[in-house]
């Protein structure tokens, strides 16, 4: 059996033949390197690459697999499953993990104006404040088309919210016009990641915290406020106009309804009088006494029911006035 040869510090060489101890712990090295890189475990989220000699190999499911062991084949986990958030113009540096005063989520101090100050439409600055959200597709794509993925997806972002902001005014961004932009900057962010085949799936695109540059903060306030003050007292005058409005729209239908209602009975009724009056002329014109007298008694009917007291005289008779009582026909106040 060979001997092995060792050198002492103070330059004496000591040889020596290797046991069948020294042989049995050398196989159990060799057994155990020769496991650990022929074995490994994909997580259930992830999604395993496997290369060989640099090259793509295969993909794997998760759980135990195997591959050639010494470095010859390479397996790398992919969390494909995993929602991967990055920010602008801020950092978390601490999440709270529950809802408690003493455990809230923390955030870097530092300045990060260079990706946050945009240039609105209306060449006005914001600081703007925004996340996406992303979860990898394509693990290879992921791999092998771009050499760092995470960095050229925030170059790409930051240009595609630049692009979007610029196309609208600074009350856009800081009101209603949020959701517009988070759809807009989502839509143009996955195209570019589908041309640079990044292998990227864009979930969101959300605005966080928008504000007016430090030094102008307290005017757009101001005007800010205003605006509001306007809006409301706009609200309050509509809210009164269609109080108002249509209760005197239901006052000027029914005084019209009746107008309407006293005009038709009007008419039909001088439409009912000149029927009779023609019906009468008819009458008339065939036998004019027998209706003047028929008029005149009618009349007199219509007349001596009105009166009190009725005295009737024979056009023979001339003396009437012993006859009458006069004195009892005189109010009491006169006699």
């Amino acid at each position: 059996m060979a001997k092995i040869r060792v050198m002492t510090g103070d330059g004496r060489k000591i040889e020596f033949s290797p046991g069948p101890l020294v042989g049995g712990v050398v196989a159990l090295l060799a057994v155990g390197v020769l496991g650990l890189t022929s074995w490994f475990q994909v997580e259930p989220d992830a999604v395993g690459v496997v290369t060989r000699f640099g090259r793509l190999e295969r993909q794997v499911e998760p759980g135990l697999h195997w591959k050639l062991p010494f470095g010859v084949e390479h397996a790398t986990s992919v969390a494909t499953k995993h929602v991967h958030k990055m920010e602008f113009g801020f950092r978390t540096i601490g999440a709270a993990r529950f809802a408690g005063p003493g455990d809230r989520t923390r955030y870097s101090d530092a300045n990060f104006g260079a990706e946050s100050l945009l240039l609105t439409g209306d060449l006005n600055a914001a600081e703007v404040e925004w996340i996406v959200q992303y979860r990898i597709g394509d693990p290879v794509k992921y791999l092998f088309r771009v050499a760092d993925p995470e960095e050229t997806l925030r170059d790409l972002a930051q240009a595609v919210m630049s692009l979007v902001i610029g196309d609208h005014s600074v009350l856009e961004v800081l009101t209603a016009g949020r959701r517009e932009i988070n759809l807009k900057a989502q839509s143009e962010l996955q195209k570019l990641c589908d041309q640079y085949e990044m292998g990227l799936s864009i979930e969101t695109v959300q605005l966080q915290n928008v504000d007016p540059p430090e030094a102008v903060r307290a005017s757009f306030n101001d005007v800010n406020q205003a605006e509001q003050e306007k809006a409301r007292t706009i609200n309050e005058a509509r809210q009164e106009y269609n109080r108002k409005i249509p209760l005197a729209q239901g006052e000027a239908a029914r005084l019209r309804q009746e107008a309407e209602g006293y005009a038709a009975e009007r008419v039909n009724r001088a439409q009912g009088e000149v029927a009779r009056f023609l019906a009468l002329a008819a009458e008339h014109e065939k036998a004019p006494d027998l209706l003047e007298r028929r008029l005149w008694l009618e009349t007199i009917g219509k007349v001596l029911t009105k009166l009190e007291r009725k005295v009737i005289v024979d056009d023979a008779v001339r003396g009437v006035l012993p006859h009458l009582d006069l004195a009892g026909a005189q109010p009491e106040g006169d006699k």
